[in-house]
């Protein structure tokens, strides 16, 4: 089997014509490292986004999701083509979300009241009324209720994506997201 191809970076001083280098991986880690690299390029920000909305903040999002893609490259020979790789980093990231959220309770449990977690002040000014509004009412709802509602409306996932993701039956995915807007109507006064 011939080895795999490589992109090769644009050299300095070297006018772009449109047209990309390729030459043979000289190593079976040079060509998962360029694998890698795509699926952190493409996938990363999407990740990072769906965690800041499980965890609520953007430095433990960037954690959590570094923390995955770490996991994928321990389990790399185990995982299939890329098509088993994004579900999984997926996964992952809801996973350690979860993690996250159960250690930042036991912590706030015996934390003096007065040092609870809360937004920063950038993160108030940057958002807009409605926006504020719609995360303050989802960070109120249960963990697995706000995460079948980002995973079903933010991330686009399908009933059969969130099953998977969460590791629950596409019937549990359905009577969950239908209880988790019920609630979050609630919350809204809708």
């Amino acid at each position: 089997m011939p080895a795999p191809l490589i992109l090769l970076p644009q050299a300095e001083g070297v006018e772009d014509v449109g047209l990309v280098t390729l030459r043979p991986a000289e190593s079976a880690a040079e060509a998962q490292g360029d694998v890698l690299g795509h699926l952190y390029r493409t996938h990363r920000l999407s990740l990072v986004r769906l965690a800041v909305l499980l965890v609520g903040d953007h430095a433990t999002a960037e954690d959590v999701v570094q923390d995955a893609f770490a996991a994928v490259c321990r389990r790399w020979r185990a995982l299939d083509d890329g098509t088993s790789k994004v579900p999984y980093l997926r996964r992952a990231v809801v996973n350690r979300a979860r993690s996250v959220l159960r250690r930042r309770r036991v912590a706030d449990a015996f934390r003096p009241e007065q040092q609870h977690h809360a937004p920063s002040a950038e993160d108030a000014v940057l958002l807009a009324d409605e926006h504020r509004e719609m995360l303050a009412a989802l960070r109120l709802l249960a963990p697995r209720q706000r995460e079948i509602l980002v995973l079903r409306y933010w991330a686009g996932l399908s009933e059969a994506e969130i099953a998977e993701t969460m590791g629950i039956s596409k019937g549990a995915v359905k009577s969950m997201a239908h209880r988790s807007l019920a609630a979050l109507r609630k919350r809204l006064g809708d």
